[in-house]
């Protein structure tokens, strides 16, 4: 059974940055495009970012020029390099795994992770 884990979640003030880490398993990582929502509490979950199997990356406007996304195929890891974090950051972040890039950017994609917390606070 395919497996999507984050891990990197945390509490950061405002201005701040972090790192989140995605390690996929069973699965052919570089046949993938991945990406990552966010879910806060009482709104719906959004994409973050995606990148396709080809890299072809896909920003929301809200993080453009804030938030990098990349895979490392060699150890089927995605990660997400998050700066200048804002409270409206504030969400839990989820991994997604889809065979093509519209499934992931549309959000049916295939596989997802349990989530990681991300807290922007002073």
């Amino acid at each position: 059974q395919v497996q999507l884990v984050e891990s990197g979640g945390g509490l950061v003030q405002p201005g701040g940055s972090l790192r989140l880490s995605c390690a996929a398993s069973r699965i052919v990582f570089n046949e993938y495009a991945m990406g990552w929502f966010r879910q806060a509490p009482g709104e719906q979950r959004d994409l973050v970012a995606a990148i396709s199997r080809y890299d072809k990356i896909h920003y929301a406007d809200s993080v453009k020029g804030r938030f990098t996304i990349s895979r490392d195929v060699a150890n089927s890891t995605l990660n997400l390099q998050m700066n200048s974090l804002k409270p409206e950051d504030t969400a839990v972040y989820y991994c997604v795994g889809s065979p093509t890039m519209s499934g992931v950017v549309s959000g049916v994609a295939d596989y997802w992770g349990q989530g990681t917390q991300v807290t922007v606070s002073s």
